[in-house]
């Protein structure tokens, strides 16, 4: 352990933010998993306790064992790794069954492991570093509409694609982020235009093909959908059942909260553990928890930023962006959808919420983020270095030796 602690490089900050969010979900999340024991029948709670811990106990390894690569390696990855990542969507897909009343289209089983695989948290990662090598390399060339729908839009389009029919949230969450990173890279604005209009416009025919066709689209989650969103602007308590319970909830909550454990809506409320668990911690922690964590999100993106703009590559600086954005992206839908601001969604909080691929990929991240930060401390080692040897003194000392 000692020998791995001083291996670790990278933003201290990062590192530090990520252990507290960590260390923080377990009081949460040994908490809400009761909903799972006592009303989904599902396990004990110190089974999904041990659980939890063993998903972030190898979170934390992939972090280590990530930033230990350079970061330029991630971009021939990317391009090796967008057709393994296709087929592993079309897998995904053509399952067509569910898994206790959910779409399995959503993942597939690790056999002998016991735990889900949801490819398109895999499929977001990827391929935002696809689109951060493509900018990077070609930053100071002219970009035509013709050469990026090839090289950049056909292999995003393919990925979101397959990702649609089972998940929308995490669709138009990659896509915003795609066109949040492309502006950033300098893509042409005229272009971007027409991406989001092209984009806008294939949702909609994928939208009246389902319902022109419903038998064709059996397996997709169209209704689920539209159901969300003509929900979320009625005032039907029945219908918003997840959203009314994580209201109360939150108000139950007030300043300081009920306590660890003594939230009365984790046993009323589906996904308590998941994509409610911000409710539940509100509920338990009040007004000053929910605080804490915004501001432990709101300083992982500042250090984003900040190690992006130090960054000598634009190829870093994308990768940081690309990777990083998406994560406290994630974390503020989280947020919105518990207190009411967003129809619910289904994301999960980042490194919160109960759950495996989740972690792992957020986990993937950052480990990439450490591994630009660590290149950074590296090179600004070796120049330090060089500096001292170039020093009159350090000749003088040479010489007297």
């Amino acid at each position: 352990m000692t020998r791995i602690l001083k291996n670790i490089r990278g933003d201290r900050t990062i590192w530090a933010i990520i252990a507290l969010l960590g260390i923080f979900s377990f009081l949460p999340v040994y908490s809400a998993s009761t909903n799972l024991v006592y009303v989904v029948e599902n396990g004990t709670t110190f089974g999904h306790l041990l659980k939890h811990a063993m998903l972030l106990l190898m979170g934390f390894f992939i972090i280590y064992a990530t930033h230990r690569i350079p970061y330029r390696y991630f971009s021939g990855l990317s391009v090796l790794l967008i057709p393994l990542v296709v087929v592993l969507l079309i897998y995904t897909l053509i399952q067509g069954q569910t898994i206790s009343g959910v779409n399995a289209s959503r993942w597939i089983h690790i056999p002998f492991v016991g735990i889900g695989f949801q490819t398109s948290t895999l499929a977001g990662v990827i391929i935002m570093i696809y689109v951060a090598r493509y900018l990077a390399r070609n930053k100071d060339k002219e970009i035509t509409f013709k050469q990026s729908i090839w090289n950049l839009w056909l292999p995003v389009g393919l990925v979101l694609m397959l990702i649609l029919p089972a998940n929308f949230s995490t669709t138009a969450i990659i896509f915003t982020m795609i066109l949040t990173l492309t502006f950033l890279g300098g893509y042409p604005l005229k272009y971007l235009a027409s991406i989001i209009g092209l984009g806008i416009l294939v949702f909609a025919l994928f939208i009246l093909t389902a319902k022109a066709f419903p038998d064709a689209f059996e397996g997709s989650r169209i209704n689920t959908w539209v159901n969300r969103v003509e929900n979320f602007s009625t005032s039907d308590a029945e219908a918003n059942y997840q959203a009314e319970k994580a209201k109360i909830a939150v108000a139950s909550g007030e300043i300081y909260g009920k306590g660890p454990g003594k939230s009365n809506q984790k046993n009323f409320l589906p996904q308590s553990s998941s994509d409610f668990i911000y409710a539940i911690i509100v509920e338990e922690y009040g007004l000053l928890g929910a605080l804490f964590l915004l501001i432990l999100y709101l300083g992982f993106l500042f250090r984003i930023v900040i190690i992006a703009n130090k960054t000598e590559t634009i190829f870093g600086t994308l990768l940081v962006l690309g990777v990083g954005i998406p994560i406290v992206f994630q974390a503020f839908v989280n947020m919105a959808v518990a207190v009411g601001l967003f129809p619910v969604t289904g994301q999960p909080l980042p490194l919160i919420s109960a759950g495996g691929t989740s972690i792992w990929m957020t986990c993937f991240a950052v480990g990439i983020i450490l591994s630009v930060s660590a290149n950074r401390e590296i090179e600004l080692t070796k120049n330090k270095k060089a500096e001292d040897e170039e020093h009159p003194l350090s000749v003088l000392h040479e010489a007297i030796g």
